[in-house]
C-alpha cells in the first residue's frame, strides 16, 4: 500500500509526522505507526495501550502480557510447522507469519505491541526497522 492508501485505509486519518523521518507515519489517533520501504507499506506496529485489537487464530494479540503471549505464539507456530525468530532484544516472531510481538511499557507493567511486517523485515530487523521503533517502549 502507498501512503495515501494506507490512510483510506485508516478511514482518512491524516498523519502526525511529529519529527519522525521520511518513511514513518503515526496515526496517534488510532494508536498506529506505519513503516514504508521504497514508498510501500512494509511494516504496522500497534500501541499496547490504545492501538486496535489484533486477532490471531481467535487470540487477541495487544496489550496482553507477554510471556503468556510468547508462550501462545510459540504453540501456535508449532501446531503449524511455522517459524519461531527472537530479534537481538529477545522479542519473539515468526517470518512465515509476518508478525513481530514486541513489548510496550505502560506505566509499571509491560504489554504486547504487535508489529505486522515483510517478513524480509523480521529477518533482519535491526537492519529494517527504524531506531524510533526499537525506542518504543
Amino acid at each position: 500500500m502507498s501512503p495515501a492508501e494506507t490512510a483510506a485505509a485508516l478511514n482518512d486519518t491524516r498523519p502526525q509526522i511529529n519529527g519522525f523521518p521520511p518513511g514513518q507515519e503515526d496515526f496517534s489517533d488510532v494508536g498506529v505507526s506505519v513503516y514504508y520501504d521504497s514508498g510501500k507499506l512494509a511494516c504496522v506496529a500497534v500501541d499496547a495501550r490504545v492501538g486496535p485489537q489484533i486477532v490471531l487464530g481467535g487470540v487477541a494479540l495487544t496489550g496482553r502480557v507477554p510471556s503468556e503471549m510468547e508462550d501462545w505464539l510459540l504453540g501456535y507456530v508449532e501446531e503449524r510447522g511455522l517459524d519461531l525468530w527472537y530479534t537481538h532484544e529477545g522479542t519473539p516472531g515468526s517470518a512465515g507469519l509476518g508478525l513481530l510481538l514486541r513489548v510496550q511499557r505502560a506505566g509499571d507493567i509491560l504489554l504486547t505491541r504487535p508489529l505486522v511486517l515483510l517478513s524480509e523485515w523480521l529477518e533482519n530487523s535491526w537492519d529494517c526497522l527504524p531506531s524510533s521503533e526499537w525506542m518504543s517502549h
